[in-house]
């Protein structure tokens, strides 16, 4: 889905969430958005490297 925005689709977006939000809640809402992420692609880093401890182990 995201794979098909293109750079176009971004700016629209970028200048929409501007419109909507204002200049000053931007920031916010990027580090936000930014810490969500990282949160998450911790967690299924630490679930992948928990399922190949566990499949090692019932060898």
């Amino acid at each position: 889905m995201l794979q098909n925005i293109g750079v176009p689709g971004l700016i629209l977006i970028l200048i929409i969430a501007l419109i909507i939000f204002g200049p000053s809640k931007l920031p916010e809402i990027g580090r936000a958005f930014g810490n969500t992420l990282r949160e998450f692609k911790s967690s299924a880093k630490d679930l992948m490297s928990e399922e190949k401890g566990n499949s090692g182990d019932s060898k």
